[in-house]
């Protein structure tokens, strides 16, 4: 549960906790947990205590309820972290309590999401299954009405924290007439629901301590009041709010994470001496970190300016879309040339950028691939600019 005194810090405060709690507790774990192969027990429930997982939920529901700009000020400071410990989180705080407050019944909210902002109820986001990951609309799991409960069957896979879960956000089709998004409705779920069956792969290149896992459902009884909102046809849509919100804090999460490899290769190119100086004194490497600081700094500001459009009202999903797609890009050159930086030590050793190299690939894949957010932008300016002239989430007057 969220420490009583926390309840009480206002933001600066809150926010000075978490960056202490990042470079004394998180930073100094990560061999530790790289050896255990999991995030240390400790760790989560400390995550808890400090209310990490109530930072979106509303405080009438038991969370902290700061801001969008305030939710990525803190996952920045996080983020200087392994990444790992975030997922541990992620799902709770955006892809699943999002839907849940702005689309569950008042019942749903409420038995739910006290639990999920204390950390003691964790959720996973269950959408993505073998052939329909980018193409959701087409998924085959289905749920079939029987009186007051829902027969659920299928499989979904590559879902975060399948393995920790005590309830699944799950999207089937309970309409099989219709084989696209108007057929899909979504599903609370109990993890140890009879039927349920969670499977961790054998190897992950990359979040190997939190890896994502595959969930099966053998005819999985789910009581009618479990239907998200009370409706059905709409789970796509229900999806739409927590992914955007968690969209954008991957979008941080990398800004996090180029800054994190940064600082680690900017402190190995002042200490290591080649040619009689300083690594730091080569031309070579100077252009290298000035022209990874400028893109580093160009990713903060998309996505610091997204989560104040955010705030603002509407939510500027094309922005988001961009803020993410680009500062996924943006980590992963970072990082390439970080680890080249490095040297041998970039190949060989426990140095934390080659794991963050590793870890920060799969942020090109995760809530929307680089392909498909370039698809869907240049799909949503030109049909605008068909419209009226401007492009989506434009600045123009």
């Amino acid at each position: 549960m969220i420490a009583p005194e926390v309840l009480d810090y206002d933001f600066p405060t809150y926010l000075e906790v978490i960056a202490d709690f990042t470079a004394n507790e998180l930073i100094p774990s990560e061999n530790e947990m790289v050896e255990a192969g999991e995030v240390p027990s400790r760790i989560v429930d400390r995550m808890a205590a400090l209310g990490l997982f109530g930072i979106s939920i509303p405080r009438s529901y038991g969370g902290l309820e700061w801001s969008m700009e305030q939710q990525v000020q803190l996952t920045l400071e996080f983020t200087r972290a392994s990444c790992v410990y975030r997922s541990r989180f992620s799902t709770v705080i955006g892809l699943c309590s999002q839907a849940i407050l702005d689309h569950g019944t008042e019942e749903q909210r409420t038995r739910m999401l006290p639990k999920m902002a204390a950390g003691e109820l964790i959720t996973a986001f269950a959408l993505t299954e073998e052939e329909a990951g980018s193409d959701a609309a087409h998924l085959r799991s289905t749920a079939r009405r029987t009186g007051d409960t829902y027969i659920l069957d299928g499989s979904k896979r590559y879902i975060t924290n399948a393995a920790w879960a005590d309830a699944f956000l799950v999207f089937a089709r309970t309409d099989e007439s219709d084989d696209g998004a108007g057929g899909v409705s979504a599903l609370l779920v109990d993890a140890d629901s009879p039927g349920v069956r969670t499977v961790l792969p054998t190897i992950m290149n990359g979040h190997a301590e939190a890896p994502v896992g595959e969930i099966h459902f053998d005819r999985v009884e789910v009581p009618a009041r479990n239907l998200l909102g009370g409706v059905e046809g709409a789970g796509l849509t229900m999806a739409l709010r927590g992914i955007n919100h968690a969209r954008l804090h991957v979008a941080a999460t990398c800004v996090g994470q180029a800054t994190r490899m940064l600082e680690e290769a900017s402190s190995h190119v002042n200490g290591r001496n080649q040619f009689g100086a300083p690594l730091a004194d080569l031309g070579a490497v100077q252009a290298s970190l000035g022209a990874s600081f400028a893109e580093l700094e160009a990713g903060r500001a998309l996505t610091m300016e997204s989560a104040r459009a955010f705030d603002a009202g509407e939510i500027p999903r094309h922005r988001i879309a961009a803020a993410k797609l680009y500062s996924s890009e943006m980590a992963s050159r970072v990082a390439d040339r970080c680890v080249q930086l490095l040297g041998g030590e970039g190949i060989v050793g426990p140095h934390p950028i080659p794991r963050m190299w590793r870890d920060v690939r799969a942020l090109r894949i995760y809530e929307g691939s680089s392909p498909i957010h370039e698809r869907n932008l240049a799909r949503a300016m030109t049909k605008q600019v068909r419209s009226d002239g401007t492009l989506p989430d434009s600045y123009r007057v």
